[in-house]
């Protein structure tokens, strides 16, 4: 028999865990710790309050679950606390007086995952919270849930049982009939009103996989089975997934996406009557995405799935007051970002390696002045002139450097068509990315630079996606994704930078690249302050990635990079780094000002920090958000705005302290984020001043561990 994952010294019964989700998730991490499945419950408490500052695992009827996945987890496990004291995780109906924590260890065993799927999927059933709420000791606890987890715990069928095995339970055997004798009416009578059930079909998904991905799953099936109609569902979560039989794909009369991510192998319900939404949607109004998919059923004007076409949730439903489709700015900041995405890593890898040749070689590798001539710079002439046998000669280094300087300047020129390609994919799928890279490609021709990779790439994907949605011929539809939506996608998104906006979008670019070139003094220290609050604003959210790619775009393009560029790379790194130091330090001169997880935080924070990692500071603001945003934003602009004044020039997009040789002068860099740190620690600590944060007692964790 498997090995329970609740024990007796992970059930706590009526007790006061605090007043907020940090420190109720705080003690069932220690209670987890105690019964030896995790090395290090503060490293599961940072991962749940991390996952919870994603996304609120509140659920109706009082019941919260936060849960993570980390390498600190040895083993699968369940904390479950029953509150005297109400705590809110975000429900909609209000707080939470059950919680479950669940630890699933970095890289568990498909049978870990199911059991944990299992208790999920439990707790939208009535009867169990119910049994749960009146449970008396812990000892009913574990065999209410040992039940619900453990496949083998009971072999008969009750109406515990989830939906779906309910339906597939065979009906009782009756006697055996002679064979001249025919079947009762009642079959027959039955089977018309059989065949006229609508006929659904539902995927859900979460980031995690965890829980929500299966809680969705029965409350949909449970809302179906009350609906009378017929529902099976794929989830695409962590325990293994099995796909729709082809035969379940062509009879169903319309499809159900409850996803928080990419739906996999999308373009088999091409055609097919949709309705999409996040996944927690289908957890709090599953009986209304069970009507709306049989309204879309029958409706032959319903949004449908589209095979090249992006996600349904942001392209083919219109937004509804239910939530099933996104507006347009959200779609297109979507695809931005997805566009952003795929850039940055070759930024960071052409950015890196430009900086190693510039250390090796000198800043003169970059030189175009050689009398051999030519189209090549003085890094790709050396490169391709010269081999470990036969050096230049400034040596050894220049060579390496050479070669280093022209590797990454070939990795930063793909940046561009990267940006474009991958935001017209998520907008067209796979027959959009050779457009969007076309866009790409064009707009460095035209001097149009990213300006025009991000216009490019977005009629590009509009262009592909118009195609696709066009009416053809059975026979030709194979040809659509593979030829006929790349090449004519192609064809309008290069004539149109071509001839029409390829020179508006070069002159744009050209002013604003001198724009930022005569900036200095005053308008150079408030475009500082801008990017360092911006920076701070959401620690790696929307506004956080705006101001990034505003900066990575800026070197992305070596053809027009320049000083401002590299100080606007600058002034971006350093705010960045600001807040995970500051809370880091904040924690060491003030600690009992921070719960004990806050301070384990802390400790990590200093390499995230110094790495240039924002999101370090996630489980801070999370907790106490109107508290400390403020106060990082007030460290990230005075970094910013000195920052510009001293100069500082960073030719890498990433790395923190580790790319020190990127920078003109890596002194001044540390003067400026010492000083942002520096205030933002002070601001936050006296902020901290004005109502504590509760720290929990050892007599409370010591309750909730028994």
């Amino acid at each position: 028999m498997t090995e329970r994952i609740i024990t007796a010294q992970t059930v706590s019964l009526d007790v006061d865990a605090g007043a907020d989700p940090a420190a109720v998730i705080t003690a069932l991490s220690d209670a987890l710790g105690a019964a030896g499945r995790t090395t290090d419950p503060a490293d599961l408490a940072r991962a749940a309050l991390e996952r919870e500052a994603k996304s609120a695992t509140g659920l109706p009827g009082g019941i919260a679950i936060p849960h993570a996945r980390t390498a600190s987890v040895t083993a699968a496990g369940l904390a479950m606390a029953r509150l005297s004291r109400k705590v809110d995780f975000g429900a909609p109906d209000g707080p939470a007086d059950l919680v479950f924590l669940i630890a699933a260890p970095e890289g568990g065993a498909a049978e870990h995952m199911k059991l944990l799927s299992s208790l999920a999927r439990a707790l939208v059933r009535p009867e169990f919270v119910a049994a749960l709420r009146e449970a008396e000791t812990a000892e009913r606890v574990i065999e209410l849930v040992t039940e619900a987890t453990d496949p083998g715990a009971s072999k008969k069928t009750t109406p515990d049982k989830a939906p779906d095995e309910a339906l597939q339970k065979t009906p009782e055997k009756t006697p055996a009939r002679a064979p001249e004798e025919s079947p009762t009416p009642t079959v027959s009578e039955e089977a018309p009103e059989e065949a006229t059930r609508p006929r659904l079909l539902a995927i859900t998904a979460c980031p995690t996989g965890i829980a929500h991905t299966y809680m969705a799953a029965d409350a949909l099936k449970y809302a179906a089975e009350r609906a009378g109609v017929e529902l099976a569902v794929e989830t695409q979560g962590s325990s293994a997934t099995t796909p729709f039989d082809p035969a379940q794909i062509d009879a169903a009369d319309a499809i159900i996406f409850a996803t928080d991510i990419g739906v996999k192998d999308r373009g088999r319900f091409h055609g097919k009557p949709v309705i999409s939404s996040g996944v927690k949607r289908a957890i709090n109004e599953p009986d209304a995405m069970i009507a709306e998919a049989v309204a879309a059923a029958r409706n032959p004007n319903a949004a449908r799935v589209v095979e090249g076409g992006g996600e349904v949730s942001g392209v083919d439903a219109p937004a509804t007051a239910g939530g099933t489709g996104t507006g347009l700015a959200a779609r297109t900041r979507q695809a931005l970002m997805t566009g952003v995405s795929y850039m940055i890593p070759f930024v960071a890898a052409g950015g890196l390696l430009i900086a190693l040749g510039f250390l090796l070689a000198g800043y003169e590798i970059a030189n175009t002045t050689l009398d051999a001539g030519g189209s090549l710079d003085d890094a790709a002439y050396i490169a391709l002139n010269n081999s470990l046998w036969d050096l230049p000669s400034g040596g050894l280094l220049q060579y390496l450097g050479a070669v280093s300087f022209a590797i990454g300047s070939g990795v930063m020129g793909l940046a561009v068509p990267v940006l474009a390609g991958y935001i017209s994919f998520a907008i067209a799928d796979r027959p959009g990315i050779a457009p969007g890279f076309v866009a790409g490609i064009v707009s460095l021709a035209v001097g149009a630079s990213f300006i025009g990779a991000l216009i490019g790439g977005l009629i590009a994907g509009a262009v592909c996606l118009w195609i696709s949605r066009l009416p053809v011929p059975q026979w030709s539809r194979g040809l659509m994704p593979v030829v006929v939506i790349p090449l004519f996608g192609s064809i309008v998104v290069g004539g149109l930078l071509y001839m029409v906006l390829g020179k508006p979008l070069a002159w744009l670019t050209e002013q604003m690249n001198s724009g930022l070139e005569s900036m200095s003094g005053g308008s150079a220290i408030v475009l500082g302050i801008v990017l360092g609050l911006m920076m701070c604003f959401d620690l790696g959210g929307p506004v956080n990635k705006t101001a990034y790619l505003f900066a990575t775009a800026g070197i992305a393009d070596a053809a027009t990079a320049g000083p401002a560029q590299f100080q606007i790379m600058a002034a971006v790194m350093c705010a960045g780094m600001v807040p995970p130091l500051a809370l880091a330090l904040a924690t060491v001169l003030r600690p009992g000002l921070f719960t004990e997880p806050e301070r384990e935080n802390g400790k990590a924070a200093w390499l995230l920090g110094a790495s240039f990692i924002s999101e370090g500071a996630i489980p801070f603001a999370a907790v106490d958000p109107f508290r400390v945003i403020p106060s990082m934003m007030a460290g990230g602009a005075l970094s910013g705005a000195l920052i510009m004044a001293f100069g500082v020039e960073l030719r890498a997009p990433h790395g923190g302290i580790f790319v020190f040789f990127a920078m003109n002068n890596w002194v001044l860099f540390l003067v400026a984020l010492a000083a942002g740190t520096l205030l933002s620690a002070i601001v936050v600590i006296a902020a901290k001043q004005f109502g504590r944060t509760r720290e929990l007692t050892r007599a409370d964790v010591q309750a909730l561990a028994v």
